[in-house]
């Protein structure tokens, strides 16, 4: 899930009235309630949090949180944000000391989560979990090998973790992430076969390109695109048939454990050279050095692309049959590989409650209930009874089971963004079959990746979610920052000017002086501790 949110640009949401919190801070009593005369009280939070453009500025009017508060009995006053100036407001309040009871979908990072720990703006979570959470205990039973990831280095836990299960091992529904899609109407319109190897590949979109194969007598379409930087929407699927590939962390692990670096890897020189060739052909859309994912969804829309890749096409095209999954190809040398992404279903810092807390019991109990199964399914998907949205799920009143909809042409995306809350959240295996159907577009996509990617996905091993010191996270992200930049810069280059040869002994020097050894040295110490528990 990468998941993938895409942040949608529209003008800050303006901040919602906090009533009678400070007040509770003070004397460490519960919030006043506003409730009439004669009804139950109800304790007010003060939470942060962010959400989409597309769904309501008032998290309040959502079902799901409407459910909860009725649940609960516990009130929350949010403060939110539009994705695309969440960060900054939640480090500006951080920065100030006017600090919620708690951010929720906290967007938290390792280093952040471990500063913040560090300097007492968050508070230790451990006891408060063992004594007071019940179903977030129940989880970590029921898959204890989280709960080793989400505890920092220190032994303390500091965030609540989104967790998402969908597969296991190589079939799991996170192990490729940009998935390659060729328009197989403009194929068959033009007679022409899957590619299946690098070379058919070029001609195929050389055909795109030069024989109409929209019908309307002008040069409109685009041979490929895709969207010039790491994540879903890149071509770095493409570099699996001249190597190990390419991830967008840079990283991948040997069969016997090493840590390599994929852009300093001969098979990434390799795969440029190949991108150049179809640079000089005028294959590649000459948007995508910049576009955003605004641009490149419009244009998606038209079925202007004969192949493009992103995580689930039905996001960018629609789930019909104008575009099918392309399989690996073979390179030059033979080789056909797909690569694995080092992702999985976790996010470590998805809420945390602050040491303005005066709260905690109610705030832990409402935090608990996040983890409860049929909640966790509705927070990171949406809900059923909606009268004012289109539900993603109706509720099996005799199975007591979630059961998805179909979507009836809605980009299941777009879908969710109006519905679903993210924060804290637990769904496991174990759950399909009992406490929910799998999404459609999720069995859809498990399916493709058994039947197209697996058999030719080579590595045994990822890159698993180590949780670094803050010392070593200190130098892995300044060596990072400037040495992933200067990657894709110098990609963007050589693939335009095709000068790769030329200029790689140089690069490798570069990199040596951004700081690789030493990323080589920490990352592989942060491996072997992890296999080792």
């Amino acid at each position: 899930m990468k998941h993938s949110q895409k942040a949608l640009f529209i003008s800050m949401a303006a901040l919602l009235a906090v009533t009678g919190c400070s007040s509770s801070k003070e004397s460490g009593q519960p919030a006043a309630s506003s409730a009439a005369p004669g009804t139950t009280a109800k304790t007010a939070l003060k939470f942060m949090t962010q959400s989409s453009p597309l769904a309501p500025e008032d998290p309040n009017k959502k079902v799901i949180f409407q459910r909860l508060e009725e649940k609960t009995g516990i009130h929350i006053d949010w403060e939110n944000y539009p994705w695309d100036s969440f960060a900054e407001k939640r480090n500006l309040a951080i920065a100030s000391g006017d600090l919620p009871d708690a951010i929720f979908d906290a967007a938290l990072g390792d280093y952040d989560l471990l500063k913040l720990a560090k300097d007492g703006t968050i508070i230790p979570l451990d006891d408060i979990i063992e004594k007071q959470m019940p179903n977030f205990k129940k989880v970590l039973e029921k898959a204890p090998q989280y709960k080793s990831m989400i505890t920092a280095p220190d032994g303390h836990i500091y965030s609540f973790p989104w967790i998402e299960e969908l597969g296991a091992g190589k079939e799991s529904i996170h192990s490729v992430d940009d998935f390659p899609w060729i328009n197989v109407e403009w194929l068959n319109k033009l007679g022409l076969k899957m590619p299946k190897t690098t070379e058919e590949l070029k001609q195929v979109l050389i055909a795109f390109k030069t024989k109409d194969p929209n019908g309307n007598g002008k040069a409109d379409e685009i041979p490929m695109s895709f969207i010039n930087k790491t994540g879903g929407e890149d071509l770095a699927f493409l570099f699996g048939s001249f190597g190990q590939g390419e991830n967008w962390d840079h990283t991948v692990v040997s069969d016997d454990g090493k840590v390599i670096f994929t852009s300093a890897d001969n098979s990434f020189k390799e795969g440029v050279k190949y991108l150049n060739e179809l640079y000089k052909e005028g294959l590649m859309d000459v948007e995508a050095p910049t576009q955003d994912w605004n641009t490149y969804l419009a244009k998606g829309k038209e079925n202007r692309y004969g192949l493009y890749f992103t995580w689930d096409k039905g996001n960018i095209t629609g789930m019909n049959d104008k575009y099918d999954l392309m399989p690996a190809l073979e390179g030059p040398n033979g080789w056909k590989n797909v690569t694995r992404t080092n992702g999985m279903g976790l996010d470590r810092g998805r809420m945390v409650i602050t040491k303005a807390n005066k709260n905690i019991e109610t705030t832990a109990k409402w935090i608990d209930s996040l983890y409860d199964p049929t909640q966790s399914v509705q927070n990171n998907w949406g809900t059923y009874g909606d009268k004012a949205q289109q539900n993603i799920f109706e509720f099996d009143e005799s199975k007591k089971m979630l059961k998805h909809l179909p979507l009836n042409g809605m980009s299941p995306w777009e879908l969710r963004q109006k519905t679903f809350v993210g924060g804290p959240l637990a769904i496991l295996d174990s759950y399909y079959g009992n406490v929910t159907t799998k999404p459609d577009d999720a069995a859809w996509r498990l399916d493709l990746m058994k039947k197209v990617m697996v058999p030719d996905m080579k590595a045994k091993n990822i890159y698993p979610k180590v949780f670094f010191s803050l010392e070593e996270l200190d130098r892995l992200t300044a060596i990072e920052t400037d040495m992933f930049a200067y990657v894709l810069r110098k990609r963007t280059e050589w693939i335009q000017n095709g000068k790769i040869e030329a200029e790689w002994a140089g690069y490798l020097k570069e990199l040596d002086r951004l700081g690789l050894q030493d990323w080589l040295k920490i990352k592989q110490a942060g491996y072997d501790r992890n296999v080792k528990k």
